[in-house]
């Protein structure tokens, strides 16, 4: 439907008949050349040149049609009362119209069917191309009722006004490409920004839109042993690049977060390859279409909190260490006692009865096997309060610079005579220039051997304990590795409470490491586990050098 023109503040060019006089033609051309000296938008350009012509020369309807680089077709047409008409370029003719057009200045079509003006009825159609740097670019199509209302004067018009026009469209796509590239360089920047920004957080960050296609990926979600590089996962379902989590759950999490449009905070644990426990905290954040307020993407954010989750563990051990060590200070000493006067009182029958004192009795067997187990039983209390001692302890000792080379090795060798486990490889590797540690030697080693000998334990077909030792200039590393049954996932994080064992009833106390864990601490260094469980165990302590 016609519209009306956009531009009727502007002065309507004079309008050229057939005995107009040169003044009135120049007036045409001039305000033209005004209308466009400050045009910069080519749409612009082809509105004011289409409406100017076409008033001027008095036609049934005027035509601009440009394809311009950068742009594509720039087109506007008018008809005979100065309104602007819509669905008015056949496309189809102009784009053949550019392929076959041989390069005249302008030439006359009486054949309807080749018209490139429509909705116009119209009798004749004169077109004169644009030629723009160097290049048939397009053409200015006037439409008259017959030929013989175009004059010479009115063609030279047309042919004028088309040359003004070939220079303002090309000098205002350059200014648009130029505006255009301005922006599109801006928006490049600001993504790039976003991007750095984005990779700069210590978080790992992702995107997926309604579809559950990922649009963004982090650099921080590409490293590690869960990371996936981006190329990888933009632009795919995010099911398929997390495979290795369950879809279910991981569904249900994306289908809450979109249908509740509600924050969501998730716990999970990880085990990487090396057995190491990561914990995590992951955000499901949506985002929300600011006028229809539906969600249209989800935010996820995983936060790695393993420093933070082993410091409350560390602190909450700490609490559970040192309650019991009041405790056990305050009644070993008392348990001890009576265990001795048992212990006594069992050694004291078993005499009796090697001396005779019960011969004839039909109970004399079933007598020593209760006094042996009374005396074992006995024995094994007092190495529990043994145990105890220990670990409530003040550890002071004679501290001073250690080879803890040589403590890994006299640790292998005191185990090695123990004959504690069959088809067991022994292998001790430490750095040259390991420094030295200020610190217990005895102390250190019996965290060794413990750490050592339920290593043993657990490798009851054989296998390899590797005990390393590596140095930096503020702490000396050693580990403590095996390559046996692994310990759960679940128990990692008890593993060093007082009593808590994983080995059969009467075969551990529950206390070796948590006493080992003591010594550590008191050393000021750090005691940690990763576990994979069938192929084994590494205890790692962690000694800060120099310490007084």
């Amino acid at each position: 439907m016609p519209q009306t023109s956009p531009d009727k503040r502007l002065s309507v060019a004079p309008r050229i008949g057939a005995d107009s006089e040169p003044a009135a033609e120049l007036k045409f051309v001039s305000e033209l050349g005004r209308k466009l000296l400050f045009t910069v938008h080519p749409k612009k350009v082809a509105s004011r040149v289409a409406e100017s012509i076409q008033s001027g020369v008095g036609a049934e309807g005027c035509l601009f049609a440009a394809e311009l680089d950068n742009i594509g077709v720039v087109s506007c047409a008018f008809d005979e009362r100065g309104e602007v008409l819509t669905g008015f370029l056949n496309r189809t003719r102009f784009e053949k119209w550019l392929e076959l057009l041989p390069p005249q200045i302008g030439h006359g079509e009486e054949n309807p069917d080749e018209f490139l003006l429509q909705e116009v009825e119209h009798g004749f159609e004169y077109v004169s191309p644009l030629h723009i740097n160097g290049q048939i670019r397009g053409a200015i199509v006037v439409g008259f009722e017959s030929k013989a209302d175009l004059t010479d004067i009115k063609a030279r018009l047309i042919d004028a006004a088309t040359q003004m026009a070939a220079m303002s469209v090309n000098l205002s796509a350059h200014y648009e490409a130029a505006i255009n590239n301005s922006i599109n360089q801006a928006k490049e920047e600001h993504r790039r920004f976003t991007e750095a920004v984005l990779d700069s957080l210590p978080i790992s960050l992702y995107v997926v839109d309604r579809d559950y296609r990922i649009v963004t990926w982090n650099r921080h979600r590409e490293i590690g042993s869960q990371g996936i590089p981006r190329d990888a996962a933009i632009g795919r379902n995010v099911f398929n690049v997390l495979a290795r989590y369950p879809e279910g759950r991981v569904r249900e999490e994306f289908e809450r977060a979109f249908t509740t449009g509600q924050i969501e905070r998730i716990e999970q644990q990880t085990v990487a390859d090396d057995g190491s426990t990561r914990h995590w905290v992951v955000s499901k954040v949506p985002m929300k279409d600011p006028d229809t307020g539906e969600v249209t993407h989800v935010i996820t954010v995983g936060e790695d909190v393993t420093m933070r989750v082993e410091a409350i563990h560390a602190v909450a051990r700490a609490d559970k260490l040192a309650a019991v060590g009041r405790l056990a200070a305050g009644v070993v000493h008392e348990i001890n006692n009576p265990l001795a006067t048992i212990a006594a009182c069992a050694e004291a029958l078993e005499h009796r009865v090697e001396e005779g004192d019960f011969e004839g009795s039909d109970s004399v067997e079933d007598l020593n096997e209760y006094l042996g187990l009374i005396k074992s039983e006995a024995f094994r209390c007092k190495s529990i309060t043994t145990g105890l001692l220990d670990f409530s302890r003040i550890r002071t000792g004679e501290r001073h610079p250690i080879d803890v080379a040589e403590i890994l090795r006299s640790s292998a060798n005191l185990i090695s005579h123990q004959k504690r486990g069959e088809n067991i490889e022994f292998v001790v590797e430490a750095d040259d220039d390991l420094p030295l540690v200020n610190a217990d030697g005895g102390q250190i080693q019996q965290a060794v051997i413990a750490l050592a000998t339920n290593a043993i334990d657990a490798m009851p077909d054989g296998g390899r304990l590797s005990l390393t030792a590596t140095g930096r200039s503020n702490r000396v590393t050693i580990e403590v590795s095996d390559t046996g049954i692994g310990i759960p996932t679940d128990d990692l994080s008890k593993i060093f409470e007082p009593f808590f064992t994983t080995k059969e009833v009467g075969k551990g106390t529950g206390l070796g490491l948590s006493v080992c864990y003591g010594i550590i601490t008191d050393h000021g260094g750090r005691v940690s586990v990763r576990s994979n469980p069938g192929k084994g165990t590494t205890f790692t302590i962690i000694l800060p050098v120099g310490r007084k």
